[in-house]
């Protein structure tokens, strides 16, 4: 290859490098929420959606931002652990799908939501000396003017059996948060099996418990009331299905079921929003 066309292709390198940081680092958001499958699977857009219908109410500016990071799996545990082994739900890579995370609204990496946390500028979240969630503020990464933590999941059987592993749950969550950051802890939205439900509210109340006894910059905002309930329980209509109509993922409502879910949490939320950022 001649010299002029090496320089030529180097500078095309450099520019596709140049626009591949562009689409990666695009700023903090001026919400951030984070949280577990239930954002990649339908409630990430939901919220977006939510958030874009209350701008210039509830102490939101008409310009505020919205980015959400869902990842599979993810606890309080996971997102507050310094080990390895303890933070692999949000470090290690998915081995089938090679991916762990969705992202919306802000962070959006364009058509395809999904991503690795680790990989690209946005997600530098695994580190030997920090939690996922430090190093979610660590040097500026984010500076979110409310961060909202949206999960349960995987946490739950923790939570029910013991109070006393959510109240350490809950203390170390709020180590991690920097002084001062406004921040909203609400439980994500309930399941469609009865089993499932009953273990959820215990240990919402304990995680609830927890949050009033640690103290701390947080409101709480509990997913599970009697309307997300009654919405949810049972009724396959807010749930994938099956060809035949059986429900085949009991744990994530669909977006549209996202949508009715926050819908009725709307007033919960508009009131825990209004009361982290006024004055």
């Amino acid at each position: 290859m001649q010299p002029r066309a090496i320089a030529v292709a180097v500078i095309l390198v450099g520019l596709l490098f140049a626009q591949e940081a562009t689409a990666e680092v695009q700023g903090s958001p001026d919400i951030l929420v984070l949280g577990d499958s239930q954002l990649s699977f339908g409630a990430g857009k939901a919220f977006v959606a939510l958030f874009e219908s209350l701008k210039g109410d509830c102490g939101l500016a008409r310009d505020t931002t919205v980015g959400v990071i869902g990842v599979r799996s993810s606890t309080l545990v996971s997102w507050t652990s310094r080990g390895k082994a303890a933070k692999g739900a949000i470090c290690d890579v998915d081995p089938k799908w090679r991916v762990n995370a969705g992202v919306y609204g802000s962070l959006s990496q364009g058509e395809n939501p999904y991503v690795q946390i680790g990989r690209g500028d946005q997600f530098q979240f695994c580190s030997p000396e920090r939690s996922p969630l430090e190093a979610v503020f660590h040097a500026g990464n984010y500076r979110p003017d409310l961060m909202i933590m949206f999960l349960m999941g995987n946490a739950t059987e923790r939570w029910a059996e013991s109070p006393e592993a959510a109240l350490q749950d809950v203390r170390s969550f709020l180590a991690d948060l920097p002084k001062g950051q406004p921040c909203i802890f609400m439980t994500s939205a309930p399941p469609y099996g009865e089993k499932s439900v009953r273990l959820r509210q215990k240990a919402q109340k304990n995680i609830e418990e927890a949050f009033a006894k640690a103290g701390g910059q947080c409101s709480f905002v509990p997913g599970f009331t009697a309307e997300t309930v009654a919405e949810n329980l049972g009724n396959a209509a807010n749930f994938r299905r099956h060809a035949s109509g059986k429900v085949k993922d009991p744990f994530h409502p669909t977006e549209a079921a996202a949508q009715k879910f926050l819908a009725l949490q709307r007033d919960a939320l508009c009131k825990a929003v209004a009361s982290q950022l006024g004055p």
